[in-house]
C-alpha cells in the first residue's frame, strides 16, 4: 500500500474544463439508457438543459436497490440501465440534442462481500474481480471508515464495508483511468467522481493526468464536515467540489429561517469559490438521508430551485428521481420511464416552475445581482444585469408591490406564471405574486405570453 503522502501533488497542467454556456445538469438518477437518450431530445435539448448527468454504467452486483449500482463488479459497461450499445446510442442521441453526457464514476471502491455474479455474468467474490482486481489492488485496511477526523482511516479504510481499492498504486490508477478513457471513447463529456473524499486528491490528480482527455469537465463528492481531515477544497485543483453546504442550509433557510438571508448566499457564506463549487437542493443521497429539502417538501422545494437557478452561485444540478418510502428501493420499472410522473418517477427537472427556469438562468448568464429587495422575511427580489428579474414569495400571503428593475421597458412573459408583465421607461412593475409561488422575466421571454 503507498504511503500517504505529506502535501497534495500539483494539478494536471490542463485546467478542467468548464460545463460551457448552458450549465444546468439534469441529474436522471436510475434512469435507463434509452430513456435518457428519448429525454434529452423530447426536453433536455430543447428546455436548454446544458448536460446530463447518469448513474453507474459499470457491471454491479445484483439486486432491486439503488445502491447496487454503486458495488461495481467490473468495469464492462454491463448495468440494469442498459449494455455497450445502449449507452453508445443514448450518449449520440443526446449529443444531437445539444446536451452533453456526464457519468457518475464509482472508482473509489469495489463491492462488498461475500460474492456472485454480477449484472453482466462476471462471478466475483469480495477483493477479487476477476480480469479487473485481485487483492493485491486493495487497501490493507479492511475496517470500516470510522473516524472522520482521520485522514488515513477515510481514505484507506472501507466505506460501509465495500472493497477499498489502493489508489496510490500505478496499476490501480491505470485501471481506473483505462475505464474512464473507455467511456470518453464513447463520446462521455464529463464524470462526477463518487466517494471522492475517500479517495487521496494527489491520486485523483494521478489518474486525471492518464484521460485521453485531461481537461475533461470534472466534479468530485467531498462532503464537507466541520472539523474533519480531509476538506473539498485540497480538490479544486483537479476540478470542480460538490458543496454540500449549499443544499444543507438551503433547507434551514427555506424551513426555520429567513429567504432574506440569502442576500450574500455563497461565498459570502464562507463557501467555495463560485467557479469550482457544484450545487444542489438534493442529491440521491441526501433526499434519503433528510439533511436537504426533498420532492416531499412542497413549494420549500420548488422554490429552493428556482432560487438556486436564478442566483449566480456555483454549477447547479437538478436533481431528478422518483418517489420513494424505503430508502433502499430501486428505480421503478427497473429504470425504465415510460411517462413523466407515472409508475413513481418524479421528473423535478420537468416540473414547469423548475425548467422555465433553465432558460432563464441561460438568458442572464455572466449577469451579477442586482436591485435586491426583500421584506425581511420569507419574500425576496433580486435582478440579474439588465437580463432578468426573479421574486420568490414564500409568504403564507399574497405580495403585491412595485419593483425597481434594470431590464429594458416592454413586455415579458413570467415564465413562471405564464401571465404578461409591463415594465415601465423606468425599469418598474407592479406585480401580484401568490403565496409560495414565484416570479420570472428574462430576455429570452419578450413579449405576451404565448396562449
Amino acid at each position: 500500500m503507498a504511503a500517504m503522502a505529506a502535501t497534495v501533488l500539483p494539478a494536471p497542467a490542463a485546467e478542467a474544463a468548464t460545463p460551457g454556456d448552458k450549465d444546468v445538469t439534469a441529474v436522471l438518477f436510475e434512469w435507463d439508457y434509452a430513456s435518457v437518450g428519448r429525454e434529452c431530445k423530447e426536453t433536455l435539448g430543447p428546455a436548454g438543459y446544458g448536460s446530463v448527468q447518469v448513474s453507474p454504467p459499470q457491471e454491479h452486483v445484483q439486486g432491486p436497490q439503488w445502491w447496487t449500482s454503486y458495488q461495481p463488479v467490473s468495469y464492462r459497461i454491463a448495468g440494469r440501465l442498459g449494455d455497450r450499445n445502449a449507452f453508445r446510442t443514448m450518449v449520440g442521441a443526446c449529443h444531437a440534442a445539444g446536451v452533453k453526457v456526464v457519468v457518475d464514476a464509482v472508482v473509489n471502491h469495489m463491492a462488498a462481500g461475500p460474492g456472485g455474479t454480477g449484472t453482466g455474468g462476471t462471478s466475483y467474490t469480495k477483493y477479487s474481480y476477476p480480469g479487473t482486481y485481485g487483492p493485491q489492488d486493495m487497501d490493507d485496511c479492511t475496517g470500516v471508515v470510522t473516524d472522520y477526523r482521520d485522514r488515513w482511516n477515510v481514505q484507506h479504510c472501507e466505506l460501509v464495508g465495500l472493497a477499498d481499492l489502493d489508489t496510490g498504486e500505478e496499476p490501480v490508477r491505470a485501471r481506473i483511468a483505462g475505464y474512464l478513457n473507455d467511456l470518453l471513447s464513447l463520446g462521455v463529456d464529463g464524470f462526477r467522481i463518487d466517494a471522492a473524499k475517500h479517495i487521496a486528491a494527489e491520486d485523483l490528480a494521478a489518474v486525471k493526468a492518464r484521460l485521453t482527455r485531461p481537461d475533461v469537465h470534472w466534479k468530485q463528492e467531498t462532503i464537507y464536515g466541520a472539523g474533519e481531515a480531509v476538506q473539498p477544497d485540497e480538490y479544486l485543483g483537479t476540478g470542480d467540489a460538490q458543496e454540500f453546504r449549499y443544499a444543507r442550509d438551503l433547507k434551514r433557510v427555506f424551513q426555520t429561517e429567513r429567504l432574506a438571508y440569502l442576500r450574500n448566499y455563497g461565498e459570502g457564506w464562507g463557501y467555495m469559490p463560485s467557479g469550482k463549487a457544484s450545487v444542489f437542493v438534493d442529491n440521491h443521497d441526501t433526499e434519503r438521508g433528510g439533511d436537504t429539502l426533498t420532492y416531499k417538501d412542497g413549494a420549500s422545494y420548488t422554490l429552493a430551485n428556482v432560487f438556486m437557478l436564478a442566483w449566480p452561485y456555483g454549477t447547479p444540478d437538478v436533481h431528478s428521481g422518483y418517489e420513494f418510502t424505503d430508502r433502499d428501493a430501486g428505480p421503478p420499472r427497473g429504470g425504465a420511464v415510460t411517462a413523466c410522473w407515472q409508475d413513481g418517477w418524479k421528473c423535478q427537472h420537468k416540473w414547469p416552475e423548475i425548467k422555465a427556469m433553465v432558460a432563464f438562468r441561460n438568458a442572464v448568464r455572466g449577469t451579477a445581482v442586482g436591485n435586491w429587495w426583500d421584506n425581511g422575511y420569507q419574500a425576496i427580489a433580486f435582478g440579474r444585469g439588465n437580463r432578468g428579474y426573479v421574486v420568490v414569495n414564500h409568504e403564507g400571503f399574497a405580495l403585491t408591490r412595485t419593483f425597481a428593475t434594470s431590464l429594458p421597458a416592454g413586455d415579458y412573459c413570467d415564465v413562471q406564471s405564464g401571465r404578461t408583465v409591463t415594465v415601465d421607461t423606468a425599469g418598474r412593475f407592479t406585480a401580484t405574486v401568490a403565496p409560495n409561488t414565484a416570479l420570472a422575466l428574462h430576455a429570452g421571454a419578450r413579449g405576451t405570453c404565448a396562449k
